[in-house]
């Protein structure tokens, strides 16, 4: 799902709920949208780019744009017309990872395991419809993956999104699927396909699988990792180039160690294990 679909669906949201939800404020979702536009990986966006991206009238993006980079969250390159995220958008994104101190305490754990098993391990939350990489380590060999903090990957057709799904709550599951469905149908239903998946690998193997759903270059597993108290819902992910990682090396050596690693990261940070 792209960042243009989880746009529309946002302010389809709020036309919808408004008249019901009175403390909804649409200007401010509309400047926050225009602002997630740039998730998707590219560093400078055009007012008609986002306009695009968000499904809003470009007039209404333009004032947006200007309020925005009035503000430091946008930086406008004269030279090109075009806009950067701004410094105040990258001290809200480094205030949020300071708090996250389950990263200081997951990556060496997270790079043993990287080095050990040639691959790439990362830590995720949910970000709408995708999965955000949190943290990221990798091994001389998963350089060929090019994912890394900050990176997005899909929820529905990914071992790390399908790990959240499954220890997401029956609520969130159920708003997931509704809110995908109500922008596109087919989307929701990969969703509630993807649920179903993940339920079936954890009751069989207590962890997620992906062997080339998303990508077919790319095989991987995840975990769930709920940590309570101001932590966020999180999945730990190990994944690789396809012609490394067989399914079976997947689930014969890694899958044991990244349990392991699920396990320590618990007990660290005094989470029921």
């Amino acid at each position: 799902m792209t960042i243009a679909q989880t746009s529309t669906d946002t302010l389809t949201r709020s036309k919808s709920t408004d008249s019901e939800d009175r403390h909804f404020v649409t200007a401010l979702a509309r400047g926050l949208e225009v602002l997630a536009s740039f998730n998707g990986g590219d560093s400078a966006l055009g007012n008609q780019e986002i306009a695009r991206l968000c499904g809003l009238p470009k007039s209404t993006v333009s004032r947006l744009t200007a309020t925005l980079a009035r503000l430091g969250y946008l930086r406008l390159d004269e030279s090109t017309g075009k806009y950067h995220l701004g410094v105040a958008t990258l001290a809200l994104g480094a205030g949020m990872l300071a708090k996250l101190d389950v990263r200081q305490i997951a990556k060496p754990g997270m790079q043993q395991l990287a080095t050990a098993c040639g691959g790439l391990v990362a830590l995720g939350a949910r970000d709408r419809f995708s999965m955000l990489y949190l943290e990221a380590c990798r091994s001389q060999v998963a350089l060929t993956l090019n994912l890394q903090m900050g990176s997005h990957v899909p929820i529905a057709v990914t071992a790390i999104g399908r790990a959240y799904l499954v220890e997401a709550g029956p609520a969130e599951q159920r708003e997931i699927i509704e809110r995908a469905s109500e922008l596109d149908i087919s989307s929701g239903q990969a969703i509630a396909r993807g649920l179903e998946q993940a339920k079936e690998d954890y009751a069989k193997l207590g962890c997620t699988c992906c062997f080339g759903d998303w990508n077919p270059d790319v095989h991987s597993i995840a975990v769930g990792l709920r940590l309570g108290g101001s932590q966020p819902l999180m999945a730990l992910n190990f994944g690789g180039p396809a012609f490394r990682m067989s399914r079976e090396y997947l689930l014969n050596e890694v899958r044991p160690r990244l349990l392991d690693l699920a396990s320590q990261i618990k007990e660290q940070t005094g989470a029921p294990v």
